[in-house]
């Protein structure tokens, strides 16, 4: 008998916990694999977890995710019928003082982990996928793929039907002038606002 996507995803999830691929797993929590329905038309991807997200053990459930949760409401996504996962599963950090920031991944890592990345999409074969940030869109849809020219515009992929990418969550929080940094929100959630249309003119 056939599995169902469900239990794909659950022996998915149990043979990526114990994955060495590359060296990240020695300093990380746990693994973070992506999380939603396995029939999700939807499916957004980020670079890695952050801090919260090593703890807590869910995708973007620190303060990049709870950006990107009240950004889906003011664009219209409900995201309980959304995939969100990430390039790399595991968090990637440097101590400064007794903070663990965000260290971005080498191609090395990137490589070693596409494995899950790309296995989650099979299984959810999405209608639409929106690359969150430079790595993520880099890792698919290619090096020359720059997310400062091309954010919001449809690329033609084999991995879904429509595929777009606009700038990650974090990269908003990293903002120090407050006009600034509302203005960058404004114009991310005009992004996101492109994925009930995508979808509501889609077939399937």
């Amino acid at each position: 008998m056939a599995r169902s996507a469900e239990e794909e995803f659950r022996r998915l999830r149990n043979a990526a916990r114990s994955c060495k691929a590359c060296a990240l797993w020695q300093h990380a929590t746990q693994t973070v694999f992506g999380e939603g329905p396995a029939t999700a038309r939807l499916m957004l991807i980020g670079e890695q977890p952050g801090d919260q997200e090593d703890v807590q053990g869910h995708p973007f459930v620190g303060p990049a995710g709870q950006l990107l949760d009240r950004a889906l409401i003011d664009a219209g996504v409900d995201r309980r019928r959304v995939f969100v996962t990430n390039v790399v599963k595991h968090f990637k950090w440097q101590l400064r003082g007794k903070r663990r920031l965000h260290k971005k991944p080498l191609q090395r890592e990137i490589a070693a982990c596409y494995q899950w990345l790309e296995r989650e999409i099979e299984l959810v074969r999405p209608q639409l996928i929106v690359c969150l940030g430079a790595t993520a869109a880099g890792a698919l849809l290619g090096s020359k793929f720059r997310v400062s020219i091309q954010r919001g515009q449809l690329v033609k992929s084999d991995l879904a039907p429509q595929v777009f990418a606009t700038i990650h969550p974090s990269a908003i929080l990293r903002i120090g002038d407050e006009g600034e940094r509302d203005a960058a929100y404004r114009r991310f959630v005009v992004d996101l606002k492109l994925i009930p249309r995508l979808l509501s003119a889609s077939p399937n």
